[in-house]
């Protein structure tokens, strides 16, 4: 049968084209809704690459709402959920005269409990510090909210400590036996998605509702998890669930966890009566300070432990635990851990007056079984410690979850379907989507059909975009790397007068570059201002102040964001959260620098087991993994340059490995069709010719600029 309602609804003759002026049906939307439609129609998998300006996200959204099925839309992060909700779907619903009938969920982490809000107002010294400051904010917004989501709290900083004390999660909630279930804001958002036809979530939800299925089934638990029962799944973004899914699978316990645990004990216990109200004392608040004292001293052990492991030049913040480091002092502090944390778990169960005393001694439990997986880890499984300033932790993580994907996920739910703008890989040797079925677990024998459909980008990159990548830069691991990079990075930005992403592989590199640049930008203002000077005494001359430089971690990521787009001559220096997920249309993002390729660090444990593995199948890990996984970031980094039909810009790759070594031919295979040199001087050709056109309201012609 064909498979044509949704194409009908979106190509030439629908009511978008109809109804929208300028409006333009594109051919790959159109395959990618037939073959979506299929997908959910006939119990199919389909992976499917949709080049930037596709349109996927209608071309998955209509035939999911037409399949009358409740599907499940997984999305990368809270911002793509947000847009999805809020303006993907309502452009259907009103162009389309379709229900969507559609629910918006998110983690537990984003709404107000309101049981800890109130533990927390009634407990000593909650006025008091940073978090009394912030305290009369959210009391205010919970007096008026309606879906109790951090999100709405704009006047609240953002990482504000106080929120983690507020709000939800699965370790803290009671379910109905709370006294506050039926105003719960929880309850009312899992209410309106079992009413829902259409959930709109992200990766780490449902991965956590798949893990909390999978452990209540082992336990005889049916029906456990964050998400009523579903029939498909489509995963936009898709490129990124291994990675998301790898923290799911395995178990993490840090120093904040438990310091969380035991302030919610303290606050259980006097809300309960089992200690003073005034003074916080009691049985119980003894213990969570024996507790408190045993994970001081165990995290601490385990961070000068981590701290000496990753102090060599690459600056890990997570390296491998092997077995045998449980032994002597660092053993016996497990052990003290483990035993108080028995003791306080003991206490909880035995004066469980209320639901949330028992909830401290279930905590606490979790706590104990966590910390033993790490210590006696299970097979497929690596074991870590990471160190981040003063937090630390220890955890353990799946090595390979293929077999758990194919049998949860594609098996079990049948209608699947994977999209992302890349999820391909160039060159032979890992081509097509080979990479993506090795870690999906569908390199081998399904029990479910797999359907594969490469959809282009509608964008003309031989016209709209060149690729520099020079070869006479030093290698990346020389010392003077950082120096030359920042001189050619500072003349790229005067050809483009700013408007620059600067895209670095680690914090440390990010802010060598940053310092680097500072000082040439500062420098060129300068000469510039000394030059306006002069040009006014003889009568002439203009001055163009500083481009704007802005760094990661300087504000909030939406701050940068808005400020980088205001400013229109600014220049970001970021690292990988900055790769992809972040939309700059328009001449504010004209240039891209990607200072080195972004290779996984291949002393990281999990990397390191999951080449390991590779290499004992008899494959090539660099081969396999880190040269596909690159090239699939490489590709997030260069997307982020043409968003639409009427960009124009320039991505600069200043790692001299992409031509001069083998495997450079399979990252370059898997960028857009730019036009690409190696040359200074075509760089300013090319842009001298994009950006006269943008001026006199013409796009370049192909012979414009150099080939």
């Amino acid at each position: 049968m064909p498979f044509d309602r949704a194409a009908s609804l979106l190509g030439p003759s629908g009511p978008l084209a109809r109804g929208l002026e300028g409006y333009e049906d594109r051919e790959g939307q159109l395959a990618m809704a037939s073959a979506v439609e299929r997908a959910l129609e006939e119990d199919r998998i389909l992976l499917c690459e949709a080049g930037t300006g596709t349109g996927k996200t209608l071309a998955y959204l209509v035939p999911a709402i037409l399949s009358g099925r409740k599907v499940v839309v997984s999305t990368a992060t809270k911002a793509l959920e947000d847009q999805i909700f809020t303006k993907d779907l309502p452009l259907v619903a009103e162009h389309l005269r379709l229900d969507p009938r559609a629910a918006l969920v998110k983690g537990l982490g984003n709404y107000l409990c309101l049981r800890r809000f109130n533990e927390l107002r009634q407990s000593p010294g909650a006025g008091a510090g940073t978090a009394g400051r912030s305290l009369p904010l959210l009391e205010a917004w919970a007096q008026d909210t309606e879906m109790g989501d951090v999100a709405e709290l704009a006047y609240l900083a953002e990482g504000d400590p106080l929120w983690r004390e507020v709000a939800s999660s699965s370790e803290t909630r009671l379910g109905s036996s709370c006294d506050y279930y039926d105003d719960c804001f929880v309850t009312k958002m899992k209410r309106e998605s079992e009413a829902a036809r259409l959930l709109i979530v992200n990766h780490h939800l449902f991965f956590a509702d798949l893990a909390l299925k999978i452990a209540g089934a082992r336990r005889g638990f049916a029906g456990a998890g964050a998400l009523p029962p579903y029939d498909a799944v489509i995963f936009d973004e898709a490129h990124q669930l291994e990675d998301i899914a790898t923290g799911f699978f395995g178990v993490r316990v840090s120093r904040a966890r438990v310091d969380s645990m035991l302030r919610d004990a303290d606050r259980a216990f006097i809300s309960s009566g089992l200690a003073d109200r005034i003074l916080g004392r009691g049985e119980g608040t003894a213990l969570t300070a024996v507790v408190r004292e045993a994970a001081d001293a165990l995290f601490d052990r385990l961070a000068r432990l981590g701290g000496a492991a990753g102090a060599g030049d690459r600056g890990e913040s997570r390296v491998p635990l092997a077995r045998d480091v449980w032994s002597g002092e660092l053993l016996d502090a497990y052990h003290r851990l483990d035993n108080v944390l028995e003791a306080l778990a003991g206490y909880a169960s035995a004066n469980a007056i209320n639901e949330a005393v028992q909830l401290v001694g279930n905590r606490a439990a979790q706590l104990r079984d966590d910390a033993a997986r790490v210590v006696d880890p299970a097979t497929n499984q690596v074991t870590w410690v990471e160190v981040r300033g003063r937090a630390a932790s220890f955890g353990a993580s799946p090595v390979d979850l293929g077999d758990m994907l194919r049998e949860h996920v594609f098996e079990r739910i049948g209608a699947v379907v994977l999209t992302s703008a890349t999820l391909t890989t160039g060159g032979s040797a890992s081509s097509g989507f080979r990479f993506l079925r090795s870690r999906m677990g569908l390199d081998g024998e399904v029990a479910v059909p797999v359907d594969e459909l490469e959809v282009p980008s509608p964008f003309d990159y031989p016209a709209s975009a060149l690729l520099y990548t020079p070869r006479d830069l030093p290698e990346a691991t020389d010392a003077s790397f950082v120096e030359r990079a920042a001189d050619r990075v500072a003349e790229l930005i005067a050809i483009t007068g700013g408007g620059a992403f600067v895209l670095c592989t680690s914090n440390r590199a990010m802010h060598a570059l940053a310092a680097a640049l500072r000082v040439r930008l500062d420098r060129a203002a300068a000469a510039a201002t000394a030059a306006a000077r002069a040009g006014a005494e003889g009568g002439g001359g203009a001055r163009r102040a500083r481009a704007p430089l802005l760094v990661q971690g300087d504000a909030p990521k939406g701050t940068l964001l808005r400020r980088f787009r205001a400013e229109r001559h600014a220049v970001l220096v970021a690292t990988m959260s900055f790769w992809e997920g972040v939309d700059v249309p328009g001449e504010a993002l004209r240039l891209v620098i990607i200072e080195k390729l972004p290779f996984a660090v291949p002393t990281d444990p999990v990397v390191a087991a999951r080449c390991a593995a590779i290499e004992q199948g008899g494959g090539s890990p660099f081969t396999a993994y880190s040269v596909p996984q690159a090239a699939i970031t490489l590709k997030q980094g260069f997307g982020r340059l043409i968003r639409a039909r009427t960009d124009r810009g320039i991505v600069a790759i200043l790692d001299r490995r992409i031509r001069t070594r083998g495997y450079g031919r399979v990252l370059l295979d898997s960028l857009p069709d730019a036009r690409r040199t190696e040359r200074l001087e075509d760089v300013r050709a090319f842009w001298a010719a994009a950006a006269a056109p943008a001026e006199e309201g013409r796009a370049p012609a192909p012979g414009d600029a150099p080939p």
